[in-house]
């Protein structure tokens, strides 16, 4: 038999939750396009997200390890997809609409520069005076200005939704700035889903890479509560951490933090009795919560790790480095812009010239980042 896009609504109608977003009721896109026959809108953003120039250079951007330290390490595009399936995992239990959590999921890191958290700080720092760089922005200006695919329009022409998810994305790290996106409402209850997915992951996976990287050890953390309950669910006490046991300890990590996720959230839908996006978006409180216990618990895990694997002196002096090449790199462009390849040159009467070289930097992986560094800079590289 044919599924058609109609019978797909049709499913999403019929078994998702009251407050989940439908991809029928859409508020739509920028662009007016017919929608396809076997897709539903949600469905064909994720794809178009998925085949972007942006999503394919994720792979060679930075987590908290940078490119060249080995190929064990997450990247962004490696956390993104594991976002992206946690968010799912969570959207299904909920009675939440899946394709717009994984659509959110798969564009919500397209705006980070090269050398992860250092690299955009260092990008802020330089646009100061010109508008300023958050990543959550330069995702939305990726989707909607900068990857040209069509003739018809600019960017991605993606729904209403994906872009208000996009805009919405918030963590410990990070602030919303939706002032065109119904700023007074929060987000969609993907939109949310996608937020904590992506706490949940880069905490896991961070504490993952610590270990696995040597940076940290077991019995650095002994006394942190979270990985005593770890230890005691596995049954693993005493000696160092194989590859198979840390594997263990971190699947259960998830595992617990997802539970508790869909109890914790799940009661509090119950109690704010909700029946749609809009009342739900109209509350004063964001419904996805862990339970109070695994958030003191989480408190004291993400202390720990910032204390000893962000803080660590090699990934200090990797955020130095990195400061410095991105640094050094805006000042030349800037002082010179004839050294810019010629396509990103007439993006300058566009954008301005500090716009043109934040999107053209932002834009780069850490190995072309130093590899540019290196035929500006270093006179036996061949520019």
């Amino acid at each position: 038999m044919l599924v058609t896009r109609e019978n797909l609504e049709a499913q999403e109608a019929n078994t998702l939750a009251p407050y989940a977003c439908l991809s029928k009721d859409s508020q739509g896109r920028k662009y007016e396009e017919e929608e396809p026959e076997y897709r539903t809108v949600f469905q064909r953003d994720r794809d178009r997200i998925l085949h972007t120039t942006a999503f394919r250079r994720l792979e060679y951007k930075t987590q908290v390890f940078i490119n060249y330290e080995g190929d064990y390490y997450r990247t962004r595009l490696t956390h993104t997809l594991e976002v992206a399936q946690i968010g799912r995992a969570l959207a299904r239990a909920l009675g939440a609409n899946e394709d717009l959590v994984e659509a959110i999921s798969l564009a919500h890191d397209l705006g980070h520069s090269a050398f992860g958290h250092s690299g955009e700080m260092t990008l802020a720092r330089l646009m100061r005076d010109h508008e300023g760089f958050d990543h959550n922005k330069q995702s939305l200006r990726i989707v909607t200005v900068l990857e040209r695919r069509y003739p018809e329009f600019p960017g991605l022409n993606l729904s209403w939704e994906v872009r208000e998810g996009i805009v919405k994305h918030e963590s410990e790290y990070d602030t919303a700035d939706a002032r065109e996106y119904n700023p007074e409402l929060r987000g969609h209850l993907e939109a949310q889903i996608v937020n904590i997915a992506d706490e949940l992951a880069y905490t896991t996976h961070d504490l993952d890479d610590g270990l696995r990287s040597g940076m940290l050890t077991a019995h650095d953390l002994d006394g942190i509560t979270l990985w005593e309950i770890l230890l005691e669910s596995v049954g693993i006490r005493g000696a160092d951490l194989d590859d198979l046991a840390r594997h263990r300890l971190i699947r259960r990590m998830i595992g617990l933090e997802v539970s508790d996720l869909i109890h914790t959230t799940h009661q509090r839908l119950r109690d704010s009795n909700v029946r749609s996006v809009e009342e739900l978006q109209s509350l004063p409180y964001n419904v996805m919560a862990f339970s109070e216990d695994m958030y003191r618990r989480n408190r004291e895990m993400k202390d720990f790790l910032y204390a000893n694997l962000y803080r660590h002196y090699r990934v200090e002096r990797m955020a130095v480095k990195a400061a410095q090449v991105i640094t050094q790199l805006f000042e030349a462009y800037l002082s010179k812009p004839e050294i810019l390849p010629m396509h990103v040159r007439e993006q300058i009467e566009l954008y301005g010239l500090e716009r043109t070289i934040c999107d053209y930097i932002a834009g780069m992986t850490d190995r072309f980042a130093i590899e540019e560094h290196q035929k500006i800079f270093d006179p036996r590289v061949k520019p």
